[in-house]
């Protein structure tokens, strides 16, 4: 078969060697997974929505007495879905419920397929808020208000998220339970 080869295309044998070689090439650097990422990468988009402008653009971002009874596409403010986002070091937690508090999309970070330390951080939130806004778009809901609760690293991130998946977020509110009694500190340390 290659002396076949050979004299029909007249050209010295190694080359033709050359040409059947099946080996994969070699990556000339290793990926290191348990290398820790930096502050902004991998985050898609981020860059492309800057919160802070529309927070200074919109007046009214942030609901008041008033706005209950705003028309914001057609819809009164009061009807509006709400995007439930619970916050934590070690997880982000979506929910898009309807007016009245029924609950009809839920995801996760831990859903989405981040799992251990990944699941905290700003990433798997952004990720996850893109995920939840495309079921959302799917249901037939474009304009939301957002409850944010907890801290973490994936609060901003998670607006952005919403934002980047092609939801108008309408308001946002901030949830956060403060603890008017906390717990008792730990006894001084004895030197």
């Amino acid at each position: 078969m290659l002396s076949a080869i050979r004299n029909t295309l007249r050209v010295p044998a190694a080359s033709v060697a050359r040409l059947f070689q099946t080996s994969a090439p070699q990556a000339t650097e290793k990926f290191d997974h348990k290398r820790i990422p930096l502050e902004d990468e991998g985050v898609q988009g981020e860059k492309l929505i800057d919160l802070d402008a529309v927070l200074k653009t919109k007046h009214n971002l942030f609901p008041t007495l008033e706005s209950d009874n705003l028309l914001v596409g057609g819809t009164l403010y009061k009807d509006l879905p709400i995007c439930n986002v619970r916050v934590t070091s070690n997880n982000t937690v979506f929910s898009v419920t309807d007016a009245t508090g029924t609950v009809k999309i839920i995801r996760s970070c831990g859903m989405e397929g981040f799992k251990n330390t990944k699941k905290g951080t700003n990433i798997a939130a952004q990720t996850t808020a893109i995920a939840i806004a495309m079921r959302a778009i799917d249901r037939g809901y474009r304009a939301i208000r957002v409850r944010v609760r907890g801290l973490g690293p994936g609060r901003l991130a998670a607006i952005k998220g919403l934002q980047m998946g092609g939801l108008d977020v309408v308001s946002i509110t901030d949830n956060t339970h403060i603890s008017w009694n906390p717990p008792r500190p730990r006894k001084a340390r004895r030197l």
